[in-house]
């Protein structure tokens, strides 16, 4: 299956053996064992596919998913999404860092800072589309997007910052961590369900929130002006909320797939592309908290 998140597509587990994503379904009761993956076929909550991964020598082999199973060769486990993970948004954090200090916002150079952090942002948008598009994880490809992603967000957080309000950027950081660890606990306590119901859901309101969105944009470069006023006062509080509804939404989505992925045994490699979604999610998400934060700053 095609995973999406609300700010690329990408692809999820690799298509090899026909698994078709590793967005896979927990078994219910009376549902299928570990021998089965419901998402093999391609339909996201068919039953009845073989797991692609059984034929591995290191795949787990145990008859109830989620059952204690012995590390073997090469399967990824959670240190690997940890690990992977840690290192793609470091790498974001960094260059994000060295962006703020090296490219300044002055009015002198705001124009130049702004021109390279577009620029930054376009090529990480092209490099997410590749890696979405392949077969494979690269681990090269995900942590040059984290590099370019980092120096967009470090321009963008340094002119917020400086012109809108002073100290906005920790708060929308602090609030990005409250809402992984917000989700990640409500998901582990079984809270939330990621079910198709949940999945066709979070896909609908993330294409029409995208919709008007783009659709604002439309109207604000015809227009001129903040066109629908979908980005400030009420409307704008209004549609962060939702946008980070939705990140937190997609951030479950996440931790479903590492839990899937793990489960049916996937290779070690694949750790790259839940680290590679996870980031996407994350980035995502403290945007819309940073421009949520600005909107309220801003009108005091």
């Amino acid at each position: 299956m095609r995973s999406s998140n609300p700010v690329f597509s990408r692809r999820g587990f690799s298509r090899d053996n026909g698994y078709a994503g590793f967005n896979a379904q927990q078994p219910q009761a009376g549902g299928p064992a570990v021998g089965t993956n419901p998402y093999a076929t391609g339909n996201p909550y068919a039953e009845g596919a073989t797991n692609p991964y059984a034929t591995n020598p290191y795949a787990p082999q145990d008859t109830q998913l989620g059952a204690p199973q012995q590390a073997r060769g090469n399967v990824m486990t959670i240190d690997d999404v940890v690990s992977r993970t840690a290192m793609t948004l470091g790498t974001v954090v960094l260059t994000a860092v060295l962006s703020w200090l090296l490219l300044p916002v002055d009015p002198a150079n705001l124009g130049k800072s702004y021109g390279i952090a577009i620029g930054a942002a376009l090529v990480a948008l092209v490099l997410s589309l590749v890696q979405s598009f392949k077969r494979k994880p690269s681990p090269a490809l995900i942590l040059s997007y984290a590099a370019f992603e980092g120096v967009f967000l470090g321009v963008i957080s340094a002119a917020v910052s400086t012109y809108i309000a002073d100290g906005v950027v920790i708060q929308a950081v602090l609030g990005t961590m409250a809402v992984f660890a917000g989700v990640l606990i409500a998901y582990k306590m079984g809270w939330i369900r990621v079910n198709r119901r949940f999945y066709g859901f979070v896909m609908a309101a993330a294409m029409g929130f995208m919709l008007l969105m783009v659709t604002n944009l439309l109207f604000a470069v015809f227009a001129g002006g903040d066109g629908l006023g979908f980005r400030s006062g009420g409307l704008g509080i209004l549609f962060g909320v939702i946008g980070i509804i939705l990140g937190a939404c997609f951030l479950a989505l996440d931790f479903k797939q590492v839990e899937d992925g793990v489960n049916y045994g996937a290779p070690r490699e694949e750790a790259w592309l839940a680290a590679f979604g996870l980031t996407m999610t994350l980035v995502w998400i403290y945007l819309e908290m940073l421009r949520l934060l600005s909107i309220l700053q801003g009108d005091d």
